[in-house]
């Protein structure tokens, strides 16, 4: 094999298509497996089914897009994804107002390609894409543990306003059954 110098002067970043979703499918499972901490393993035909679907979908919806970082000669090596929210503010309801958020949902670039600003890039498409729509911020999730993420996301100045707490129903159901 031969070790060529990695660069990004040939890098090409654009909105997804559906012959990607194989390799964006690829790209979600590696993901969760580098958040969990897990070793490599195979997708279950019905979980692979199911982030097709979920993918195709976000592909013709005009408030989602999927970008996806590409190399000539190598192929996708990265995904990114974001979609509009909305809310109405009812935090503030003097006046209809209509709250828009860009929620970064998924990014990924492979490990032998990181370092090389394909991340920036993507990004940067990701927040034209909310510019275009009015929308004023960004929010995101990431396992605190992930410290690579969490150092990236704040030096690009996202803070923690919240705390997600996750739990089993059956767990919970347990606890209220006997008072705990």
């Amino acid at each position: 094999m031969v070790n060529r110098k990695r660069n990004r002067d040939d890098l090409v970043i654009r909105k997804a298509q559906e012959d990607d979703l194989p390799v964006l499918v690829g790209f979600l499972a590696k993901l969760a497996l580098h958040v969990a901490g897990a070793a490599p393993k195979k997708l279950k035909k019905k979980e692979r089914t199911r982030l097709m679907e979920f993918l195709a979908a976000a592909l013709v919806d005009n408030d989602k897009l999927v970008v996806v970082a590409e190399l000539p000669d190598t192929g996708l090596v990265g995904m990114a994804y974001i979609y509009v929210w909305r809310s109405q503010g009812i935090w503030e309801q003097a006046a209809d107002h209509e709250f828009k958020s860009g929620v970064i949902d998924d990014i990924w670039v492979e490990p032998e390609f990181r370092k090389l600003g394909i991340f920036s890039s993507m990004l940067k498409a990701l927040i034209a894409f909310a510019e275009k729509r009015d929308v004023p911020e960004l929010i995101l999730e990431y396992a605190i543990s992930n410290k690579e993420a969490d150092a990236t996301w704040k030096r690009l100045g996202f803070e923690v306003t919240g705390v997600r707490a996750a739990a089993f129903t059956n767990q919970v159901k347990a606890k209220l059954t006997t008072g705990a």
